[in-house]
């Protein structure tokens, strides 16, 4: 057993609290951060956790992969091979979605100022640089939904800083809508989010009213955003598979490069990272033998 008086103790001593509210844990290491997979486990060769985007079958008893590993089993916590972890241990994690709350990790003196301004006021924690406000219900995470501004919730974890103060509200929309305005790398806070719209101009050649080809992309673009938490990237391939067939007849070209940057980003903003949903909607259209290069752009 790890001894009760190190800081290594005392992470595991603060777990365990946290394992008897129904909290899920996790160690951090140096740097907290996550400790790494294993080799059974690296690069998800073991499939993954079930409760990861895609369901997997690791049944590794150690904490690898990340939040995904979060537990509130006393016997796993306590187990030989958490115990390895606990001793290099730099902090204590938990999993905000596992424990049916959101936290929005507010990183700078601006991003407080916002919140103050934007956000219902909730429970607070300070943090070495800012605050947690944390609120009762869960969404998708995302980061940099504004300047120093995420969302931890599901697939996702949290320092654990303390319980803070002030009453803790439910999810507002004032949250839950944040994901939806997320800013690309490259552009500014105030940029509008970069979309390859459909439109006549770049479907010359399609055979199908703009109105018709915009209300099935619309339709498939609803099925991605309605799977959060795992399943977007199959939807983004079948919608991609469809639409592709449907114009196999027009003479083109029908821009589909323009429906393919939709659906891309459609998968993104439910948590499907952009390389591979661009690959999800590429090899969709390539199932109905069409050959649509995108760019790692939307």
């Amino acid at each position: 057993m790890t001894h009760s008086d190190s800081p290594a103790g005392a992470h595991l001593r603060q777990a365990l609290e946290l394992v008897a509210l129904g909290v899920p844990v996790l160690p951090l290491r140096e740097g907290k951060v996550p400790f790494a997979n294993c080799p059974e486990c690296f690069e998800n060769r073991c499939g993954g956790r079930p409760n990861m985007k895609s369901a997997g079958t690791c049944e590794c008893p150690r904490p690898c992969h990340a939040w995904a590993a979060a537990s509130t089993s006393v016997d796993l916590v306590t187990s030989a091979a958490w115990m390895a972890a606990w001793r290099r241990s730099a902090a204590v994690a938990y999993h905000p979605g596992g424990a049916g709350v959101t936290v929005v990790d507010l990183d700078s003196s601006d991003a407080i100022a916002w919140a103050r301004e934007a956000l219902p006021a909730t429970r607070t924690v300070p943090t070495t640089r800012g605050e947690h406000w944390i609120y009762l219900g869960t969404m998708q995470s995302a980061n940099k939904v504004r300047p120093g501004v995420d969302i931890k919730s599901r697939m996702a974890y949290a320092r654990w800083l303390g319980r803070g103060e002030g009453e803790m509200l439910q999810l507002p929309e004032a949250v839950t809508s944040l994901p939806r305005h997320v800013v690309p790398a490259g552009t500014v806070a105030s940029s509008p989010m970069p979309r390859a719209a459909w439109s006549r101009e770049v479907a010359s050649g399609c055979r199908h009213t703009e109105g018709y080809v915009r209300k099935g992309l619309d339709k498939g673009l609803a099925m991605v955003r309605s799977h959060p938490e795992q399943g977007a990237a199959s939807q983004a391939f079948g919608v991609a598979r469809f639409l592709a067939a449907l114009h196999q007849e027009c003479p083109g070209p029908c821009g589909l490069e323009s429906l393919g940057g939709e659906i891309v980003t459609a998968a993104v903003s439910v948590g499907v990272p952009e390389g591979y949903a661009v690959r999800a909607v590429e090899n969709g259209f390539a199932a109905s033998g069409a050959t649509v290069p995108l760019t790692l752009m939307v």
